[in-house]
């Protein structure tokens, strides 16, 4: 009887310490976990995020680079963190939806995590080698039906968004073309620059230096509407393609648990974040989109995240790709 009482007691402590616990949220550094490694368009951007955040939060927003396994170690590593806010997963649509679908993972991307807010949104396009005959995306189809095979486009690897991207291309363009896998974007860009491929679908924020650049053409943005970083480029739909969207949004994830006054407060930290003017500044020097603020709640970004997954996995499951 004593044993009873005294485990009792110790769940009646810890149940009134815990909302006490919350509230005082955050006693110590937040940590954002970014699947990929440092230097690329998501780092960047979850460092340009972190740097408001820490000074509204009042405790240092550190960042930790956690790659491999396209991106599923990191997503994995921030589903197993511990419940209380101080560890959180950032990443985009080829992390949080493709990853989980590709690669035998041990987590589950809607179960095992509570939302925070939607970030940001930055479209794939299609981009080329300067010396590429066609004019525009229009031009490339034609080609490439005409061609079949002949073509080569660059991947970042198997199951990553550039191939996941190329792979609807093909199937909703009716068009047939190699695909060139490379173990990372870098290699992939400089080989497109030099000639050594003819094309590839890429995120617009990791290819747009080169495109304002000359080095290489783009030819349409994978969106319904023009993209604010590239307002000269057609969108897919006007050169013929309607419905092909591909955008990689980024979003911010605590673990499956996470107490919902943290929740809110990391929520209500990020918005004030996204109304920084630095900070705009900066995400529209990266091509990245802000979304409208009724699209900033976590049930806004739980709805969302929902209808990627039930988009994207059939067509991934269709196309049989998987990385074991």
């Amino acid at each position: 009887m004593r044993l009873v009482q005294i485990v009792l007691a110790t769940l009646a402590a810890l149940a009134a310490t815990a909302p006490a616990a919350a509230q005082t949220w955050p006693a110590r550094p937040v940590t954002m976990i970014v699947p990929l490694p440092p230097g690329g368009a998501v780092d960047i951007l979850a460092r340009v995020l972190a740097e408001p955040m820490q000074k509204i939060l009042g405790q240092p927003v550190l960042v930790d680079n956690v790659a491999g396994a396209g991106s599923s170690i990191g997503v994995d590593r921030a589903a197993r963190a511990a419940p209380d806010g101080y560890t959180l997963g950032f990443g985009t649509w080829a992390n949080y939806v493709v990853a989980g679908a590709v690669y035998p993972v041990r987590y589950d991307v809607l179960r095992d995590f509570e939302p925070i807010a939607l970030i940001a949104d930055a479209p794939y396009w299609i981009v080329a080698r300067n010396t590429l005959a066609a004019k525009n995306m229009a031009e490339l189809l034609d080609w490439l039906r005409a061609n079949p095979d002949k073509a080569t486009a660059g991947t970042v690897g198997a199951g990553s968004g550039s191939h996941i991207c190329g792979v609807y291309l093909q199937t909703n363009g009716k068009v047939a073309f190699q695909m060139a896998p490379y173990r990372g974007g870098a290699p992939a860009l400089q080989d497109l620059m030099a000639g050594q491929i003819d094309f590839m679908c890429d995120l617009g924020a990791n290819t747009l230096p080169m495109v304002r650049g000359g080095q290489i053409k783009a030819y349409a943005v994978m969106a319904k509407s023009r993209w604010s970083a590239a307002p000269d480029t057609p969108t897919i739909e006007e050169m013929g393609l309607p419905g092909l969207y591909l955008s990689a949004w980024s979003g911010l994830w605590a673990p499956r648990g996470a107490p919902k006054v943290v929740v809110a407060k990391l929520n209500d930290a990020v918005r004030q974040a996204l109304l920084d003017p630095a900070t705009r500044k900066r995400f529209g020097e990266l091509g990245q989109e802000i979304p409208a603020p009724e699209r900033q709640t976590p049930e806004a970004l739980r709805a969302f995240h929902k209808a990627e997954v039930e988009k994207w996995f059939p067509i991934i499951k269709a196309a049989n790709i998987k990385v074991e």
